[in-house]
């Protein structure tokens, strides 16, 4: 048996055996089964797929009794799957937008809700990311989340209020609908967005989209710092390297603006 590392979480991962022991069946398994082939009692495999149906990332098909793998698994991996191709010609965009303006480097999507945080370049300076590689950001509350939500349909963007709300992370964070639209207009009319401690108070976010083939705003590129160093007076100047970064990885994967 490997040891348990600091912070291991034992139902997590059993949770992930379940899912990973399901996907080896593409046609569905039964409980009996599953429990055998994870070696946990049948109990202990039902509850921890009672929850993982909750969340839909497992699901029963009632006709068999089978347990196969849910809409909300599916989406998660072919998220990443589209994303992770930006990756790799990501990075050294990523370097250089971190080289010229000393700050961190990150580029993110939209899943569910949320802005995730795809890949990361680190500032040397202290103080230096909002969310690590992974962590996920509502979207409102995000620089990288509104730079992709600005070139969305006016209703696409109401849903998204009327779905999911708006958080109230500090005291600058948007409350109103109105406030919303008045961001997007201002997004909209100069090319990036930004977050201006509406997420961590003392921190900045300046975002531009990275466009898709089709036309499409696919991730967003943006740096992150601390708000003594991310002023309002050189917010342009970073603003125009942040942009001239998202459109250089546009034509890097040949996407074009709508």
């Amino acid at each position: 048996m490997e040891p348990k590392q600091s912070g291991f979480v034992q139902s997590i991962d059993r949770a992930i055996d379940l899912m990973e022991c399901i996907v080896r069946h593409p046609g569905g398994i039964r409980l009996s089964d599953l429990a055998r082939e994870v070696e946990l009692p049948v109990s202990t495999v039902h509850r921890l797929l009672i929850t993982l149906d909750r969340r839909k990332f497992v699901q029963a098909d009632s006709a068999t009794n089978m347990w196969v793998i849910g809409d909300r698994a599916n989406s998660v991996g072919n998220a990443y799957g589209h994303h992770e191709n930006l990756i790799i010609p990501a990075r050294p965009v990523m370097k250089r937008l971190r080289d010229i303006t000393h700050e961190t480097a990150n580029l993110g999507y939209i899943l569910d809700g949320e802005t995730i945080t795809l890949a990361q370049t680190e500032s040397r300076e202290i103080m230096r990311a909002i969310s690590p590689p992974g962590g996920r950001v509502p979207i409102l509350n995000s620089g990288m989340g509104k730079a992709i939500v600005a070139h969305w349909p006016s209703d696409a963007i109401d849903h998204l209020i009327t779905t999911h709300g708006l958080r109230t992370m500090t005291k600058k964070s948007m409350l109103t609908r109105e406030e919303v639209f008045d961001d997007i207009r201002r997004i909209r009319k100069r090319g990036y967005a930004l977050d201006d401690e509406e997420f961590v108070i003392g921190m900045r976010c300046v975002a531009a989209p990275v466009w898709s083939k089709s036309g499409e705003p696919i991730s967003s590129l943006s740096v992150s710092g601390l708000a003594a160093r991310v002023t309002h007076e050189n917010i342009e100047d970073v603003a125009k390297h942040v942009m001239a970064a998202a459109k250089e990885l546009t034509d890097i994967i040949g996407g074009y603006p709508s």
